[in-house]
């Protein structure tokens, strides 16, 4: 079975990238089709998938774990099978392991705090017949909020189902308890101690029991006490010594017995730091002589293991690897003639770096054998907030807490005021590695655009030149004696800024004179000439005879006629009467001959 990004598990979960590989399944980031959502699909391996019993119980279990809805429970949604596999999808969880900040250094606060959530989410799932059996740093998970989210309980121990057959050894050696590296049946009391154990190492940096090997670390567990956590860290309280150590107890019977019993005893021990919790001292039943008997045969068993791997031959020093790149840790390993494992997980270190090894630097390990190595993927993604509506300095902020770069792009709206963010690119939603630049679209309010200068131009043209701005144009006609149809004003004036789509008004020339001609029909010719010539007007002169001496030099007939708008400089025709006399048309009138009046005799 060949898994990469953009296959389709299923008919319905596509691959984006692989979170995480283990020893029996892969983990990958997958976007749920059907419900649009990104989930974390664990994919079997094959020889465990060839494995009919196992596949049943991982079937049965991962059933049971999907009833387990607790706010500090990784929720499994569903189950099914793919190809020659099988496949359990679960929630999926942004953020880091607990496992990163045991490395990075907790408070003792801290380590109270992530206790008292991981016992809250075993405590659910003991309530419902679940114990999960491999609870350890890698499995427990701190979301974006801080939250602690246990996950894994799909491979967990479901009533009385195990998930390897009888007297197989489950879980991480250092976490695991002593009934389980003996064989024996398990309950809540397994939990509490894999929890003790987690307790001890946030507050001591390192775990109680520790070996060159899983069978070694597990004769610890099953033999030696383990130290008070204060002889490592003295800030730790007397009273907190004694709930680490009753949760480490060898007995199940001796530990607490749920994990709320486990809760009351830290918060006791936070509000009386100087009063150890008293202890009960080991009864003296037929249950305490079974277990005697038991540690004995196991340890009998454990001298013949220990003498084995004292005599068996060609063990080599694993070489040391953490913090080295993927393929030199490789080369190195394969040097030294071992096998090499490789999970890779989710990490704030840098990608292809290796973070941790089992068997661990400097430990003796047998020829030929396999070392895993645990390599980081990177800080994995970060989805983009919803940003759009916001202010401007807010939507910086939130993205700078998310771990984001930002720059801004500033855009005009007609529907986000101004100093308000438009959206994002990426967009709300869209996963991407922390540090990553998003970019803020800021609005700068509506657009305004620079109103062009119309003065002087027809009005056809300024009429073009604004629409093409974006303008609305609003003309109006006047009377001026300026050119037909050219713009004589505009509002708003040109150079200032106007809201795109907003309207701009222009005054043009109608081509009608500002000058109303009078009439001066019966006026005196020169009455009239120096009235049109003030006026700014030509004037031309057409005589008309007329023998009505009561019209020469009047003004008979003009064109055009008063009323009549001119512009200056337009010309004005008079026409004037130039009076002639009539001719004489009688003789002598009376014998003496006397002469016509008017008249000179001849």
């Amino acid at each position: 079975m060949k898994l990469e990004p953009g296959i389709t598990v299923d008919g319905r979960y596509r691959l984006e990238h692989r979170l995480g590989s283990g020893g029996m399944a892969d983990v990958w980031r997958a976007r749920d089709t059907e419900l649009g959502r990104d989930v974390a699909l664990k994919l079997l391996h094959e020889n465990f998938a060839r494995d009919t019993e196992f596949v049943e119980r991982f079937r049965r279990e991962a059933s049971s774990a999907a009833g387990l809805q607790h706010q500090n429970v990784v929720s499994v949604f569903d189950r099914g099978s793919y190809e020659d596999s099988y496949y359990i999808s679960m929630e999926l969880v942004e953020g880091s392991s607990l496992r990163e900040l045991i490395d990075q250094g907790l408070t003792i606060e801290e380590a109270v705090e992530v206790t008292r959530q991981m016992l809250a989410a075993a405590a659910f799932a003991h309530e419902h017949g679940i114990v999960h059996r491999d609870l350890k740093p890698m499995n427990v998970l701190i979301d974006r909020d801080g939250r602690i989210r246990v996950t894994d309980f799909g491979i967990a121990r479901a009533g009385g189902s195990e998930i390897t057959r009888t007297g197989s050894v489950m879980g991480t050696a250092q976490y695991l308890s002593p009934e389980q590296a003996q064989g024996m049946a398990v309950g809540p009391a397994t939990d509490i101690y894999s929890i003790g154990v987690i307790l001890f190492e946030m507050l001591t940096g390192r775990v109680p029991f520790d070996g060159e090997n899983a069978v070694a670390i597990a004769m610890k567990q099953v033999g030696e006490e383990p130290p008070a956590p204060s002889s490592i860290n003295p800030k730790v309280s007397p009273a907190l010594d004694a709930v680490v150590l009753k949760a480490l107890a060898k007995d199940p019977a001796q530990r607490f017995q749920s994990a709320a019993e486990m809760t009351a005893a830290l918060e006791a021990a936070e509000g009386s730091p100087d009063q150890p919790v008293v202890l009960a001292p080991p009864p003296e039943d037929r249950s305490r002589r079974r277990w005697i008997i038991a540690a004995i045969l196991v340890l009998l068993i454990a001298a013949g293991a220990l003498a084995y791997f004292l005599t068996r031959p060609d063990m080599v020093t694993v070489p040391d690897v953490t913090g080295e790149q993927e393929t030199a840790a490789t080369i190195e390993l394969q040097s030294a003639e071992f096998e090499v494992t490789t999970e890779r997980i989710e990490s704030d270190i840098p990608e292809g770096e290796v973070i941790e090894q089992d068997p661990t630097g400097g430990a003796e390990a047998e020829k030929g054998s396999a070392v895993q190595i645990t390599v980081s993927l990177g800080p994995g993604t970060v989805r983009v907030p919803k940003v759009a509506g916001l202010p401007l300095a807010e939507a910086r902020s939130l993205l700078r807490d998310k771990g984001f770069e930002t720059v801004v792009e500033k855009r005009s709206s007609d529907s986000v005021p101004a100093g308000k963010v438009i959206g994002s690119n990426p967009s709300q939603g869209t996963s991407v590695e922390p540090g990553s630049t998003v970019r803020l679209i800021a609005s700068t309010g509506v657009k305004t655009v620079v109103v062009p200068n119309v003065l002087g131009l027809d009005r056809v043209t300024a009429t073009s030149q604004l629409r093409k701005a974006g303008f609305v144009v609003n003309a109006n006609p006047r009377d001026s004696d300026e050119p037909e149809d050219q713009v004589l004003e505009q509002d708003p004036a040109a150079g200032e800024e106007a809201e795109e789509g907003s309207e701009v008004t222009i005054v043009y020339s109608s081509g009608v004179g500002t000058i109303t001609l009078e009439d001066y029909v019966g006026q005196k010719q020169s009455y009239a000439q120096r009235k049109l010539s003030a006026a700014g007007l030509s004037v031309s002169i057409v005589k008309r005879d007329t023998n009505d001496e009561s019209e020469d030099g009047i003004v008979l007939a003009q064109a055009p006629s008063g009323g009549t708008n001119l512009s200056p400089g337009d010309r004005v025709t008079l026409t004037v009467g130039d009076y002639t006399a009539p001719p004489d048309t009688g003789g002598d009138t009376t014998t003496g001959g006397a002469a016509t009046p008017g008249r000179s005799a001849p």
